[in-house]
């Protein structure tokens, strides 16, 4: 099979949601080949930093003025650092194009930013689902909450969900394991926010970080270190979890190393029969065939392949008919940080260092109407302790003072929605190629009006909440992120009824070509205010089991 290049099914993509089509089509029995541009990265061996101390890093946890150039888009965002460099792309080797300043975070390895990511993890509802329909602001939905709830289960069992059940309607519960404790200061925080705003609910974050141990995976060691890979396999990831799953079946085949360019489609067949893919050490082009293709190799990714794939059925790019390929890119905005000193807990302090926040779900236009702005913005944050300053002093002095612990401080950043707008787009770009010869991306996204009015509803009411409990020093720091920072770019081949205003139909499969399925971000809709990551989970379980029903039917 692999002589000849032909399987049943291809996946492009070993992220969060190619990984779970591989093991999904594996799984099922279908004989399939996971195509990723990165190089391979081994659970476990390839954490190369992960039990490093501190002082074992040469530049202190820093970046070089060389990697700072080699990683000049990276670096706007917070994650890089010394101990994890090597799982992002090179920028000066991926140019891309923007009109206006877009922050476009990659990664470069198998697993891609599965092994990045920040491992929230929440269930939509219909709220969400409905919020186009309803304000009339991009194109309805063709599924609703009921059609993914039994999908969100499936996926929460595998992965493992760590929450707390609040009962929520616009923010459903998920199959838990036990929670992870709030700190003594978040305790006190909560009481006092929820008994001075009743609309507002604080919990805990929802994370995709074991409390309890899974086949192969070991519970959360409270170590803070998720970002240079977990040796415990205490986070879901393509390599802790669906990896090991697919290739257990022996049907998944992996390429690194393996940059696909296009679709291959065939005009008398009237559908895909493969894909292009260019080798990123050799430079060569071969050739995958398969039955049924599934596109994850994120948003904007994804978008190029299609743009991409033309052919005199498709002169615009695959299913890019109606020109809605690469519009309606959205991202969510972070609004900046408040913080503010909580007194009276001088003597306590937390164990471990928990690798996840606390959350206040999105409560503005839940049940009344907000004048000012559409959809909402949900709040994440915390409360710890830095330690003592020195005060000025040297010597033992300053040895002594630094290991005394510092004052409390509580701190929120708002996350909020964007709207799908049109002229939010991705086009390509062929005057600017990459090393390969290959045209770029030109990216064209900004934040409108709906969305600075919700950043400062955000910044005013989280000021409004500390001042009212009582912390001091209450501050507002840092300004709107870029699109792109929050790192959940979605909507370029979204899901809709109407063929005409969409590009998949609610089985994530392409409305014009019938064996290719979208089901990583560039398929949404909409964004909701909450992490994305487990909604692309169960969207890629329920495609996958209508692609493979399909393919028995003899429809595919």
């Amino acid at each position: 099979m692999p002589e000849t290049n032909q399987f049943d099914a291809i996946v492009v993509g070993s992220g969060i949601s190619g990984g779970w089509a591989a093991k999904e089509l594996c799984e099922k029995g279908l004989k399939t080949v996971l195509l990723e541009r990165g190089r391979p990265v081994e659970h476990r061996k390839d954490y190369t930093t992960a039990t490093l101390d501190p002082w074992q890093f040469p530049h202190a946890g820093m970046l070089t003025p060389e990697e700072k150039e080699k990683h000049h888009i990276q670096i706007r965002h917070y994650s890089i650092h010394e101990d994890n460099k090597h799982f992002y792309v090179n920028d000066k080797e991926n140019p891309y194009t923007e009109k206006q300043r877009y922050d476009w975070v990659r990664a470069d390895v198998l697993g891609g930013r599965s092994l990045l990511w920040a491992r929230m993890s929440f269930r939509w509802s219909d709220l969400d689902f409905e919020a186009n329909m309803k304000d009339g602001h991009g194109a309805d939905w063709p599924i609703r909450y009921r059609d993914l709830a039994p999908w969100y289960e499936y996926v929460e069992k595998f992965v493992g969900i760590s929450g707390k059940a609040e009962g929520l309607p616009h923010l459903p519960d998920s199959a838990f394991q036990a929670p992870m404790p709030m700190n003594c200061a978040e305790e006190y925080v909560k009481g006092k926010i929820e008994a001075s705003f009743p609309e507002i609910k604080m919990i805990m974050g929802r994370a995709a970080n074991l409390t309890q141990k899974l086949p192969g995976r070991d519970a959360c060691q409270f170590r803070n270190l998720c970002h240079r890979g977990c040796p415990f396999g205490a986070y879901f990831s393509t390599q802790s979890s669906t990896l090991p799953a697919a290739m257990n079946t022996g049907n998944l085949t992996v390429k690194t190393n393996s940059l696909v360019n296009r679709v291959i489609y065939d005009e008398k067949k009237g559908k895909a029969t493969g894909v292009e893919v260019v080798d990123t050490e050799t430079g060569k082009t071969t050739e995958y065939f398969a039955k049924v293709i599934f596109l994850n190799a994120a948003t904007l990714a994804t978008t190029f392949i299609l743009l991409n794939s033309t052919s005199s059925r498709f002169e615009n790019g695959l299913g890019n008919n109606n020109d809605i390929v690469g519009r309606y890119l959205m991202d969510h905005h972070k609004s900046g940080n408040v913080s503010g000193r909580v007194e009276g807990f001088d003597d306590k302090y937390y164990f471990g260092r928990r690798p996840i926040g606390i959350f206040i779900p999105k409560f503005r236009n839940v049940t009344t109407p907000s004048k000012e702005f559409l959809r909402g913005y949900n709040c994440q944050g915390g409360a710890s302790r830095g330690r003592n300053g020195g005060n000025g002093s040297i010597g033992a002095e300053f040895k002594t003072s630094i290991l005394e612990a510092g004052q409390w401080r509580f701190g929120l950043t708002g996350f909020g929605e964007c709207l799908p707008y049109a002229e939010n787009k991705v086009t390509l770009n062929k005057d600017l190629k990459d090393k390969f010869g290959r045209p770029t991306l030109t990216i064209d996204c900004s934040f409108k009006e709906n969305e600075k009015k919700m950043r400062e509803d955000a910044i005013n009411t989280m000021q409004e909440m500390m001042t009212t409990i009582g912390l001091k020093d209450v501050r507002a720091e840092g300004s709107m992120s870029f699109p792109g920072n929050a790192n959940h770019e979605m909507g370029t081949a979204r899901m809709g009824k109407d063929p005409k205003t969409s590009v998949l139909n609610k089985w994530n499969q392409m409305h014009e070509v019938k064996n290719v399925f979208i089901t990583d971000g560039s398929c949404m809709a909409s964004i909701a205010s909450v992490n994305p990551s487990l909604t692309f989970m169960a969207l890629t379980a329920r495609a996958v089991d209508y692609a493979v029903r399909e393919m028995k039917k003899n429809n595919i």
